[in-house]
């Protein structure tokens, strides 16, 4: 199956378990991959015949600006469902980072990853 990875995608959100993450929130980052028939659009040259990405980025976004979940495995959910309402999208792989865990003495990044298939659509 062919697949389109957009990564990187950047922006301030407000889900986090701590009641300050709620309210202050942090910077997260999100990568996908949206797995899709890549073969009518190689012959087309049509983006009609394909995903137009900036579509996901937008969801993407919107999601993680306006969601205020307690848990970021909920929003990596929330972001895969998403994306699968998306005609072409079989499956996606979400990887949600949390760029700056409010844990002491901690200057990594928390990432969830999963991925989620639309089982109407075809499996492979």
């Amino acid at each position: 199956m062919d697949c389109i990875q957009v990564t990187g995608i950047r922006c301030y959100g407000y889900t986090g378990y701590l009641p300050e993450e709620q309210v202050l929130g942090q910077w997260f980052e999100v990568d996908l991959t949206l797995w899709l028939d890549l073969a009518s659009a190689g012959e087309s040259d049509d983006i009609a015949d394909t995903l137009d990405y900036r579509s996901a980025i937008e969801t993407v976004k919107q999601l993680v600006k306006t969601s205020k979940f307690a848990l970021v495995e909920k929003l990596a959910n929330a972001i895969a469902q998403s994306i699968l309402k998306f005609d072409k999208v079989q499956q996606v792989q979400v990887r949600l980072s949390k760029l700056a865990a409010p844990i002491p003495d901690f200057g990594g990044k928390i990432t969830i990853e999963l991925t989620r298939s639309n089982q109407t659509k075809g499996h492979y």
